[in-house]
């Protein structure tokens, strides 16, 4: 049964973050669970943490034994919601479409679960059922992004803080990291003016842009440069702070954005009068201006959601006869096979034309006479009226 577990809406950040698994963390955390679950697919972006499953066990227990296998307070049970099936597929097509993200239609989600999805691939626990979930909703996120033209109001936590600090005339600015969120958010910095840009990575090799105004630094040297910003935004996937309130200037004023969950700034770093800080949450309710545009036209393309939920119910239902078409498919063969031994045991000493004529209406009466035996022990059970159907569709007969 395809199950999730997911954090409920309305979760602070100071929640959130007790649930986040980091990247790096993520493939050995999928393994520990496949001991437990069937399949499993992790989600944990800086707004989410959600675990799609695949398990026989579908109570109270399942959930005891992920949040074990994960050592998670097992007290913060009470902030996780348990969809299971139709809501669980639902649920997923909702999050790729942005439709369950706190800045609404948002467009990094569609690339998280691809890479969530790929993780479990290299972990090797996604198989079949879940398999075909991702892909039909990763499907189903680009055709709902390309058909809706959501790409056209282009909306991210990066793409807020960078305009936030643009409309208080930020222009010397250093990211923290350089994940997707980075990448991000350096695209947006280099759209527009600015002076300079650092950017701080524990390897710089991994940063290749062409632009004198961009500085890569190594991670544990940027202290160093604060002075020289005024705008830091910070995205690390680091599990614990990175920007103390000792480590910052105090002669002059900064704006701070903290997009990492787990937060990647003290909590003292708020009492700083000469900073401003903005973290997710707050990112998040910076939104309201392009919110309704996005609202509605997201509401007029929800039947594409509609559409591939279908099909994978529809492919999820045809699993259960499986089996019973391989052994249709079994059954066609051996006939097949009984046949041509006989041709070629006899394609010497007889006709081959006639034999050839046997051999196929003998090949069509296996099959027919079948039909007829089932058609007569249907008709004094009773029951013909639905058997009649589908042997008129499968034999094409027209009444």
């Amino acid at each position: 049964m395809i199950q999730l577990i997911a954090l409920k809406n309305d979760i602070g950040i100071e929640i959130r973050e007790k649930f986040s698994v980091i990247q790096k963390r993520c493939e050995s955390s999928l393994k520990k669970l496949s001991q437990i679950c069937e399949e499993v697919v992790m989600i944990s972006t800086c707004n989410r943490t959600e675990i799609y499953f695949n398990s026989s066990y579908d109570d109270l227990s399942i959930i005891e034994k992920i949040f074990e296998t994960l050592n998670w307070d097992k007290s913060l049970m009470k902030y996780i919601c348990h969809h299971k099936e139709e809501k669980a597929v639902r649920h997923l097509m909702d999050v790729v479409c942005g439709f369950d993200s706190l800045i609404l239609g948002e467009d990094q989600i569609l690339a998280q679960v691809k890479e969530a999805y790929e993780t479990a691939r290299t972990a090797k626990t996604v198989h079949k059922e879940l398999q075909k979930l991702f892909l039909t909703a990763i499907t189903c996120g680009k055709e709902f992004r390309t058909k809706s033209n959501l790409y056209k109001i282009p909306v991210s936590s990066s793409s807020i803080a960078v305009s936030e600090s643009r409309k208080k005339a930020m222009n010397r600015f250093m990211i923290l990291g350089f994940g997707e969120v980075g990448k991000l958010t350096a695209k947006y910095i280099m759209s527009g003016n600015f002076e300079v840009l650092y950017i701080a990575v524990r390897d710089i090799s991994m940063v290749n842009i062409e632009d004198s105004r961009v500085k890569v630094i190594p991670f544990e040297k940027r202290l160093k440069y604060y002075e020289d910003v005024n705008c830091i935004i910070s995205c690390t996937s680091a599990p614990h702070t990175v920007i103390k309130k000792d480590d910052l200037p105090n002669n002059r004023n900064m704006l701070l954005f903290d997009l990492a969950v787990p937060r990647d700034l003290d909590r003292d770093v708020c009492d700083l009068k000469n900073v401003q800080v903005y973290d997710i949450d707050t990112v998040s309710l910076m939104d309201d201006n392009n919110r309704k545009l996005r609202k509605d036209i997201m509401k007029e393309n929800r039947l594409i959601l509609e559409k591939y939920i279908k099909e994978f119910e529809q492919w999820q239902s045809l699993q259960s006869i499986s089996q019973e078409i391989v052994k249709l498919k079994q059954a066609g063969e051996r006939v097949y096979k009984e046949r041509y031994k006989t041709f070629r045991n006899k394609k010497d000493t007889k006709d081959t034309d006639k034999l050839a004529e046997v051999l196929l209406k003998s090949t069509s009466d296996a099959f027919i006479n079948k039909a007829i035996e089932v058609l007569k022990e249907e008709q004094l059970k009773g029951r013909v009226s639905d058997c009649m159907k589908i042997i008129q569709r499968i034999f094409y007969v027209v009444e």
